[in-house]
């Protein structure tokens, strides 16, 4: 079956095909959920669902670059893997603990899940709240037993761990003492800074936060054995700029509320909203051009634009006028692709599900 590459067809593609099955396995876990004895972990747990259906909704799109007979596995690992990555950042911006060595060890399933044959341990050790009742060791099983059935899985394993162990370092330094988590940010982007185009340090933290390169490499794998080179490509397509586009629209929309509770916020850094809008049209346009060489061309540039609106539409810019302004920028910058999913956004995600 083609991947689609207009959209119109990657629309109806995903409400028939990747919303669904999104639903049916978020419905697994949140059953799963709702049994963790702890009354911690079972409320954070269930609000990273409740709170971030959407990012694993949006994620299963890469289902669709997933051969046929496996896709449903595609779906699967996504959503588990998407899920520790909610639960974690849940329990990191809610705890009481500012521990570097605390926020490595829960970040440490993220590693291991996509490591099959790793036994899951005591991620929790280093706090209070302990007794999951087997929740996030099952979401790790699940990714590992997906990904070993993967016939291109052994020529990707390196690359995901990669593109994780940016995520889990961005997660770690971002979530410490405010006092502290700047300058560790800056020392760890000096650290990578030789590799990387010409960026600022909360520049590469948005390109390190995404997990978009893992989903794609997962489904190419399960086509096929990949080499090294086809790995390297699709690597270097999403990371940084695909996915640095993914995080800093993300942040975008998150200004009000971070704004008021004093959170970190990449986009809080840019001097002006001029020069914000600019270095955004900046990443589309290097995204653009990074996935222009990759098989399935035309469906990865529809997710760059695809993106855009996906978050520009989102109620928090809509009921903002200062946000709806300047989102009203980035999607003329867009295109008419964009333009067409921001009109249709209500038909993409937040369709109705039966959750338990």
């Amino acid at each position: 079956m083609k991947v689609p590459t207009k959209p119109w067809t990657l629309l109806y593609k995903i409400r028939q095909e990747t919303l669904p099955a999104a639903h049916e396995f978020l419905n697994e876990w949140k059953e799963k959920a709702n049994a963790i004895p702890n009354p911690e972990l079972r409320e954070q747990a269930l609000a990273s669902i409740e709170e971030k259906t959407f990012h694993c909704e949006g994620g299963t799109i890469f289902g669709l670059l997933g051969v046929e007979n496996r896709r449903r596995d595609v779906i699967r690992f996504i959503i588990a893997y998407q899920t520790i990555s909610d639960y974690l950042d849940n329990l990191c911006d809610r705890s009481t603990s500012l521990e570097e060595r605390d926020f490595r060890s829960l970040h440490r399933s993220m590693y291991h899940a996509l490591t099959p044959g790793e036994t899951p341990d005591n991620y929790y050790e280093f706090r209070d709240d302990q007794d999951d009742g087997g929740y996030l060791a099952s979401l790790v099983i699940t990714c590992q037993d997906v990904l070993k059935k993967l016939p291109g899985f052994m020529d990707v394993q390196d690359a995901m761990r990669q593109l994780s162990a940016v995520y889990c370092d961005l997660q770690v330094y971002k979530h410490i003492d405010e006092t502290k988590r700047e300058e560790k940010l800056e020392n760890w982007f000096a650290t990578h800074k030789q590799d990387l185009p010409p960026m600022e340090w909360y520049e590469f933290s948005a390109c390190a936060g995404s997990t978009l390169g893992i989903f794609c490499l997962a489904a190419y794998a399960s086509k096929r054995k990949m080499i090294a080179e086809e790995v390297e490509e699709v690597k270097d397509a999403y990371f940084p700029w695909v996915q640095g586009l993914h995080i800093m629209l993300d942040y975008f929309i998150d200004q009000v509320e971070d704004w008021e509770e004093g959170d970190l916020n990449f986009v809080f850094y840019y001097e002006s909203e001029e020069q914000m809008v600019e270095r955004f049209r900046y990443m589309k346009e290097n995204a653009e051009s990074s996935v222009r060489s990759l098989p399935d061309a035309k469906f990865h540039q529809m997710i760059n634009k695809g993106l855009l609106a996906l978050y520009l539409s989102d109620k928090k810019v809509q009921e903002n006028k200062e946000l709806k302004r300047t989102a009203k920028r980035f999607i003329r910058f867009g295109g008419l692709p964009t333009a067409f999913f921001y009109l249709n956004r209500g038909k993409i995600a937040r369709q109705p599900q039966k959750m338990a």
